[in-house]
């Protein structure tokens, strides 16, 4: 189960990264979202993914399995279209909380930044307000907007 709400935001707030992920991710399917993605941790490991997503909103059924390299690539190859390039960076929050931003596809003109924070109940998601230091930089909130999904950005730019 997934459980994070989501928001617009305008480049990269003015805190010091945990962790820098640089990414890039396709979709099979867009309901539910089938995707897979490669996760290189900068300076450690990188992870290839195959993810199911269901639903929509603050909480998503979500079922993650790891994949090797070679599985992977044949994934991708399957695709036939660009991936979504992403640069994603983590910031420690009180409660021990992580804001994951994201710049997706930089280098086109259709690229934008979002920022998410994933949370333990769908209780701790309702009540929790940003820190003080975040609340304009997290004042356009989008979770569970149509459109809003990663998987509906990939059908209105690589359809």
């Amino acid at each position: 189960m997934e459980i994070e709400r989501r928001w617009l935001v305008d480049g990269w707030p003015q805190l010091t990264p945990a962790a820098v992920l640089h990414m890039e991710q396709g979709y099979f399917s867009i309901r539910p979202a089938i995707r897979i993605r490669e996760e290189a941790l900068q300076g450690g490991n990188t992870a290839y993914v195959l993810c199911f997503k269901g639903g929509a909103g603050l909480v998503r059924e979500e079922i993650e399995v790891e994949v090797d390299r070679d599985r992977y690539v044949r994934l991708r190859a399957m695709l036939g279209k660009p991936m979504i390039q992403k640069e994603q960076r983590r910031y420690l929050l009180p409660g021990g909380l992580t804001l994951e931003v994201n710049a997706v596809d930089p280098q086109l003109d259709t690229g934008f930044f979002y920022a998410e924070v994933e949370f333990p109940s769908e209780a701790a998601a309702l009540t929790w307000t940003p820190p003080e230091e975040l609340h304009v930089y997290l004042s356009h909130e989008v979770t569970g907007q149509p459109g809003e999904s990663m998987a509906a950005y990939w059908a209105r730019t690589r359809g």
